[in-house]
C-alpha cells in the first residue's frame, strides 16, 4: 500500500497575499511571483498582443487544414446548408478525361425566376384573409413521396382558396417511421415563406374542430384546377373542412403558370428540413467537400426495391430466391404488374443498376479511381457484399454512418425519413450526382440542382447502354467511347419541361420557374 503524506495548510486572506515577504515563500513560489510581474509587463505591450493573435490564427488554420474540422475555414463562409456548397475548381493535375468528368454543364444563363402575375398577387390578398375553408391532408410513402404530396396539397389549397392545416404524415408501412411533420420540416419557415400566397395553420381553429371533415380518397390522375373546384368547392363551402388522402401524383403536371411557380416556390424555398437535419446534413456535406470533389450516388439496392420492381439483384441464386419468395408472400408490394420476364425488364431499362453496373458506368464516364463517393440509400440486400464491385473500384466510399461522429445519428435511429433527408442534403451539395434508378428522390434532386444553377447530374440511359454491358467482344476503350456518347446530353444540362408531356416541374423547372431575361427578377435560394 502506498502511504499518503498528510499536508497542512495555513489560510491567508486574499487581501494580505501581496504583503507576504518573499522569504516566507518556497523557491517555486518566488519564481512564480517573478513570472507574474513579467506577464503583467508583457500584457501591457501592444506588440505582444499582435504577435499573440497572429500566432493563434496561424495555429488555428493549420489545425483546421490538418484535421478537416467543421469550423468553416476550408469551406467558404457563404456555403448554405439549404443551397449549395460551391463546386470545386478543376485541378491542373487532372487528366483530360478526369477534368471532363468533374466539369459542370453549361447552364445557358438560366436562373431562378418566380415572378407571379399581378392578377395572382391581387387574388392572394383575398385568399390569405379567408377563415371559412380549411383543407386537411394525409400524406404517405417515403420522404420524397411525402414532399411531392405536400407540394401538391399546398397548390390544391390555393386552388380552393382554403387555409391549409399542416399535413399529417402517415406511418410508413415499410420502414415503420412515425415521424411527425415538424420532425422533418421547418413549419415556421413554411408558413413565413408562403404567407403572401396562402394561409397555413398548425391545427384547426376551435370553430371547426367539432365539424366532421368531408373525406375524399379517390382523386383521379391528372386532376385539373377546374376539376378540383367543381368537385370540392361547393361541398367545402358547406362543410368548412375537407380531408384529402391518396394525393400521390394525382394533381396534373400541366398547370397555369402562376401555380407552376407556386410549386417551385414550395419545393425549392418553403419546404426546407427541420434545423437538426439541416445542421447534420451540412456537417456531413462539408466533411465530404473538404476532401475534394465528390460524387453522390443514390443506390436503390434495398430488398423492397427489388421486390417492387420485379427485378433481381444479381448477387447469387440465394438472394434471387429471397426476392422471389418475398413477392409470393407479399404480392401487394409488386408495383410493376407486367408479363415481362426479369431479363426483358432489365433490357427495357426498368430495373435498378446494381453495384457492378454503377462502377462500370462511372469508370466509362471518366470517374478517377481516387474519387470520393458518398452513397445515399438504405441497407442493400446482401449488405457489404452487394457493394463490393463499387468499393473495389472506388475505395474512398462513404455514407452517413461512416461520416458521422459517435452519437451524431443517435437521435435519428429508426427515423428513416429523417435519415433520407440527411442523404438529400449531402447529395444536393455534391459536385456530381447519379441515381441508380429513377424515382422520387432522383427527380427531386435533379430539379433542385437544376434550380441552383444546373449542377452536374448523370441520368443513366439504362435501356440503351445495357446491351453494351452484355457485349463481351467490346474493348474497354470502345465500351467507354460508346457509353460516353450515350450520355453526353444527360449530364444535367438545361432541359425544357415542355419538351415532353407529363414532366414534373419539380424535376424540370425550365422554363416556368427559370429564365435568362436580364429584366426578370431572380429569386435567390433560401
Amino acid at each position: 500500500m502506498v502511504r499518503q503524506t498528510k499536508m497542512s495548510y495555513i489560510s491567508i486572506p486574499a487581501d494580505m497575499i501581496h504583503t507576504v515577504p518573499a522569504s516566507l515563500l518556497s523557491p517555486r513560489k518566488v519564481h512564480k511571483q517573478k513570472e507574474k510581474v513579467w506577464r503583467i509587463s508583457l500584457a501591457k505591450n501592444p506588440s505582444f498582443w499582435a504577435a499573440g493573435i497572429c500566432g493563434c490564427v496561424c495555429i488555428y488554420l493549420i489545425l483546421c487544414m490538418w484535421c478537416g474540422s467543421d469550423s468553416g475555414v476550408v469551406v467558404p463562409e457563404n456555403a448554405s446548408t439549404l443551397g449549395f456548397l460551391p463546386a470545386h475548381a478543376l485541378a491542373t493535375n487532372l487528366t483530360e478525361e478526369e477534368q471532363s468528368f468533374w466539369k459542370q454543364p453549361d447552364n445557358l444563363g438560366y436562373r431562378p425566376c418566380l415572378e407571379f402575375s399581378k392578377q395572382f398577387e391581387a387574388e392572394s390578398l383575398v385568399v390569405v384573409s379567408r377563415r371559412r375553408r380549411y383543407l386537411m391532408v394525409v400524406v404517405s410513402g417515403g420522404l420524397n413521396q411525402q414532399r411531392n404530396q405536400i407540394v401538391d396539397a399546398i397548390v390544391i389549397a390555393r386552388i380552393l382558396e382554403a387555409t391549409l392545416v399542416v399535413p399529417i404524415l402517415q406511418v410508413n408501412q415499410i420502414w415503420g417511421d412515425d415521424s411527425e411533420f415538424s420532425d422533418i420540416f421547418d413549419v415556421e419557415h413554411l408558413k413565413q415563406t408562403l404567407k403572401d400566397e396562402l394561409r397555413i395553420v398548425s391545427s384547426l381553429p376551435s370553430t371547426h374542430v367539432m365539424k366532421r371533415p368531408l373525406e375524399e380518397s379517390r382523386t383521379p390522375m391528372n386532376a385539373t384546377p377546374a376539376w378540383i373546384r367543381s368537385r370540392y368547392m361547393r361541398r367545402l363551402n358547406r362543410e368548412g373542412v375537407l380531408l384529402l388522402r391518396g394525393l400521390d401524383s394525382r394533381l396534373s403536371k400541366d398547370l397555369p403558370s402562376d401555380l407552376q411557380k407556386l410549386r417551385c416556390k414550395v419545393a425549392f424555398h418553403a419546404l426546407r428540413f427541420a434545423q437538426p437535419i439541416r445542421e447534420l446534413g451540412a456537417k456531413l456535406a462539408q466533411r465530404m467537400w473538404k476532401q475534394g470533389p465528390y460524387v453522390a450516388l443514390h443506390l436503390r439496392l434495398e430488398k423492397d426495391v427489388w421486390v417492387r420492381t420485379g427485378c433481381l439483384p444479381g448477387l447469387s441464386s440465394e438472394y434471387d430466391a429471397i426476392v422471389q419468395q418475398e413477392r409470393k408472400n407479399r404480392p401487394s408490394l409488386l408495383t410493376a404488374r407486367s408479363n415481362l420476364s426479369y431479363h426483358e425488364r432489365k433490357l427495357e431499362g426498368l430495373c435498378p443498376l446494381n453495384a457492378m453496373e454503377v462502377a462500370r458506368l462511372l469508370k466509362a464516364l471518366g470517374a478517377p479511381s481516387n474519387a470520393h463517393i458518398y452513397w445515399a440509400g438504405g441497407e442493400p440486400l446482401g449488405g457489404i457484399k452487394a457493394l463490393e464491385p463499387l468499393t473495389k473500384e472506388f475505395p474512398n466510399f462513404y455514407n452517413k454512418r461512416s461520416l458521422a461522429l459517435p452519437g451524431e445519428l443517435d437521435s435519428f435511429n429508426k427515423k428513416e425519413s429523417v435519415l433520407a433527408a440527411v442523404d438529400y442534403i449531402v447529395s444536393l451539395n455534391s459536385d456530381v450526382f447519379m441515381p441508380s434508378h429513377g424515382g422520387n428522390m432522383g427527380h427531386a434532386i435533379q430539379g433542385h440542382r437544376a434550380y441552383g444553377g444546373h449542377r452536374k447530374h448523370i441520368t443513366p440511359n439504362k435501356r440503351k447502354m445495357l446491351p453494351f454491358f452484355l457485349d463481351k467482344t467490346l474493348t474497354e476503350q470502345d465500351f467507354n467511347t460508346i457509353i460516353g456518347n450515350l450520355h453526353n446530353q444527360s449530364l444535367g444540362q438545361p432541359e425544357f419541361r415542355t419538351d415532353k408531356p407529363g414532366r414534373d416541374i419539380i424535376a424540370y423547372p425550365v422554363p416556368e420557374c427559370m429564365c435568362t431575361s436580364q429584366s426578370s427578377t431572380a429569386a435567390s435560394l433560401p
